[in-house]
């Protein structure tokens, strides 16, 4: 399918934050995706991730939402890379976060052919964004894959557990993480699904038992090509279920 690809500006309050959009060419009316990025930045894997969404039929959107501390950067998968991203980490703030999903769902929803139906998918630190998002405003899907610190006992900027605000979760959400993945270790993933349980959230959690944190991505060392074949295919019958 084809597509068009653009950077774009979105006001966040007194703030703005950047994003790349990317939607099929042509007419007609379809429902939206936001791009949850890495610590590297919308860098090129996440741009090659919104442009495939696109092709699957979406107008596909990836925020900068680490623009208030790193705006605009663009990270490789190496040490320095790495440790750069992890100065836009710490300052996050859940409440921040939470203004900055409003704001690219309210900008999704005011460009012209865009259904009422928003997804959202996300990756590492946008993997907990896509949760987060999940709980705190009105989205249909949501896949996070190897969401890191969903199930910490305080959200970021010491705000409310994300895990303790899952029972506001509407849609139905995908969680996708790795059996090697030391920084997301199997009692996190069991009070996801706890947490999910508990308030009876439509949801799966796929644990891949082979691939470690970062599979999906082909830049990194850690890429398994099985497990992000798999995951890709459910993610896509995820929106297609719940998007249409």
């Amino acid at each position: 399918m084809d597509i068009t690809t653009e950077n774009v500006s979105i006001e966040v309050g007194d703030a703005t934050m950047g994003g790349y959009l990317a939607r099929p060419a042509g007419g007609g009316d379809r429902p939206a995706v936001i791009v949850w990025m890495e610590i590297f930045g919308v860098n090129a894997h996440i741009r090659d991730v919104t442009e495939r969404v696109a092709r699957e039929g979406y107008v596909a959107l990836a925020p900068d939402f680490f623009h208030r501390t790193l705006p605009g950067i663009e990270l490789g998968y190496d040490e320095e890379g790495f440790a750069k991203g992890m100065q836009g980490l710490g300052p996050l703030d859940a409440d921040e976060m939470i203004a900055d999903q409003g704001a690219a769902i309210a900008y999704l929803r005011s460009l012209d052919g865009v259904t009422d139906k928003i997804g959202v998918i996300g990756f590492c630190i946008g993997g907990h964004m896509a949760y987060l998002t999940a709980c705190e405003h009105d989205v249909a899907a949501a896949a996070s894959f190897y969401g890191g610190g969903i199930a910490a006992p305080q959200g970021p900027g010491g705000k409310a557990s994300t895990t303790s605000r899952t029972g506001s979760i509407n849609g139905k959400i995908l969680c996708l993480f790795g059996g090697q993945d030391a920084l997301i270790p199997m009692d996190q993933v069991d009070t996801i699904r706890s947490a999910l349980e508990a308030a009876h959230t439509r949801h799966e959690i796929v644990v891949y038992q082979d691939a470690d944190h970062g599979f999906h991505c082909d830049q990194r060392a850690t890429f398994n090509e099985a497990a992000s074949d798999d995951a890709w295919t459910r993610v896509k019958a995820l929106f297609a279920e719940e998007l249409a």
